[in-house]
Order: C-alpha cells, then structure tokens, then sequence
C-alpha cells in the first residue's frame, strides 16, 4: 500500500513538473509586429521587467483583450535581454520604425513581465531607408492661410 501511495506521488509531481515546463517554456504564438516605440519603462517592485508601448499605425488595428480595436501593442522584455532593450531604447528616442518580434506565452509570469507577449528581437531598417517622421501637419505655403 505504501508503495502504491509513493508511485502515485512520484506520477502525479512528474506530471505537474511536465506542465509547468511546457506552460513556462512553450509559446502560444511567435509573429512580428511593425510600428514605431512609443513607451519603454522598468517597471516591477522586486522583479523588474521592461515595459513596452508599439503605435502600430491606423491599417494595423487590432483586438486586445478587452475585445477593443486598438493601435497600441504592449510587450515586455525580461531584464537578462540587454540586447533587445538597448535597441527599444535607441529606436524609441529617434522615432524609427520597427519590426518587433515576440512570442506569446500561454500565461503572464510576472518574473517575466506584465504581458504575455515578449520582445525577442528588435529589427531596424537599413540606415538608407530610415526616414524621419511626418510632421504633424504640413507647412502652409506663404500668402495662404486656414
């Protein structure tokens, strides 16, 4: 009987050790997402992650989870990704397009960020096709006005 009981407890931690792997370790999706980086904070009292906003543009909308049209992909970095977050920090002060690259974990793990989408690689266009942001509004020729 003690035996069977300690057979059960071995199959039953197995398992819960081979979920929790496939749940930490696995990803629900990969894709890339194109904008230009809006926001990068750290964030997190213990565990601090860097926090992310994307402007995706007007012909990129999508759902978020509060089933909303929205323009704005937010991600997380995981601190050990130096890489990832000096680039997010280079291109959110020159206001560059990007192409972002995630994986989208099946959970939120808040070690890992306040998203279940994480940033895994940062692609800049060749500096001969980067171009600066429109203006807001286009000058107006002289000798006209609104």
């Amino acid at each position: 009987m003690k035996k069977i009981l300690v057979v059960s407890l071995l199959v039953v931690a197995l398992f819960l050790i081979l979920a929790g792997s496939f749940l930490y370790f696995g990803s629900y999706s990969r894709g890339i997402r194109a904008g230009v980086v809006i926001k990068l904070s750290e964030r997190g009292y213990l565990f601090k992650t860097y926090e992310g906003q994307l402007n995706i543009g007007t012909f990129g909308a999508f759902k978020n989870e509060d089933n909303q049209l929205t323009t704005v992909f937010e991600f997380s970095v995981p601190r050990d990704r130096e890489d990832v977050i000096k680039a997010l920090q280079e291109v959110s002060l020159t206001g560059e397009r990007v192409s972002l690259h995630y994986e989208e974990k099946y959970f939120k793990f808040f070690w890992l960020g306040d998203t279940k989408y994480l940033i895994t690689k940062v692609e800049r266009l060749p500096a001969a096709e980067r171009k600066a942001l429109p203006p807001s509004d286009p000058p107006i020729p002289s000798g006209q006005g609104r």
